[in-house]
């Protein structure tokens, strides 16, 4: 397993992503009950909003899949992303997943 990092920019349709949220979330909530999405999260300013999530899975392909898979993406109100390979180390903080 490794760990990417995929790095989403939102645009201005805020209200368009708080209607599709709960889905965003079942979506992602799943993948880390599985134990591929270790940490998730919206930066914190809205200067340049977008999120950070760290999936650790088999591949890139496997990366790419969750990315065209989220319902974010799927609705176009994800207009830039990235994923990059991430061969960080380290303990995770115990954390839970956002409500």
């Amino acid at each position: 397993m490794s760990l990417y990092a995929i790095h989403y920019t939102y645009d201005e349709r805020a209200d368009e992503r708080a209607a599709l949220r709960p889905e965003h979330l079942a979506h992602f909530r799943a993948l880390a009950d599985a134990g591929k999405v270790p940490a998730i999260g919206r930066y914190g300013d809205d200067l340049h909003p977008g999120a950070l999530i760290i999936v650790d899975v088999d591949s890139l392909d496997e990366a790419t899949a969750i990315v065209t898979e989220d319902p974010y993406v799927r609705a176009g109100l994800v207009p830039e992303h990235g994923i990059r390979e991430w061969p960080a180390f380290g303990a995770w903080p115990g954390r839970d997943f956002p409500a």
